[in-house]
């Protein structure tokens, strides 16, 4: 979300409009929408400010009332997966949630850190160990031409 204009353009929108223009006329002359024209002049009428509206909805998710049993979680078991972290969460709170969530949510806690499954793990990835594969390339992948075919001939 971007950022609200500033209050001193707000006000003269406003201005320009109480001073007998239409909301299109101002718009054009400003450059802002039609829109944000209506929205200023009915946020001055019913609130008598122009200030900005508060953006976004901070400590307002599903995960915000079990932050404090997520930092627990992972200080008890620190290599627990995402994954792990989400079905624990559907079992022990019945919240369902994606892992994105549970991975922003360790992120805002601070407890944010890369994991594998045992199962994603490979010998070569934890040790270095396996590089003879990089040795070896393919002579099809180096002899091929790019772009057109007659322009090889």
């Amino acid at each position: 979300m971007g950022k609200p204009h500033p209050i001193a353009l707000r006000e003269r929108v406003v201005a320009f409009v109480e001073e007998g223009n239409s909301h299109r006329s101002s718009a054009a002359h400003f450059r802002v929408s039609v829109k944000f024209v209506n929205d200023m002049v009915k946020l001055k009428r019913e609130t008598g400010s122009l200030e900005p509206k508060p953006q976004g909805h901070r400590g307002h998710g599903k995960l915000a009332i079990v932050a404090g049993w997520v930092r627990e979680q992972m200080e008890a078991r620190p290599a627990t997966t995402l994954d792990e972290l989400r079905a624990m969460l559907e079992r022990e709170h019945g919240i369902r949630v994606h892992r994105s969530s549970v991975g922003g949510l360790l992120h805002r806690l601070g407890l944010s850190h890369k994991k594998r499954s045992a199962g994603q793990r490979t010998e070569a990835a934890r040790c270095g160990a396996g590089q003879d594969h990089l040795d070896y390339a393919s002579p099809t992948l180096h002899a091929q031409p790019f772009g057109p075919a007659h322009l090889y001939r």
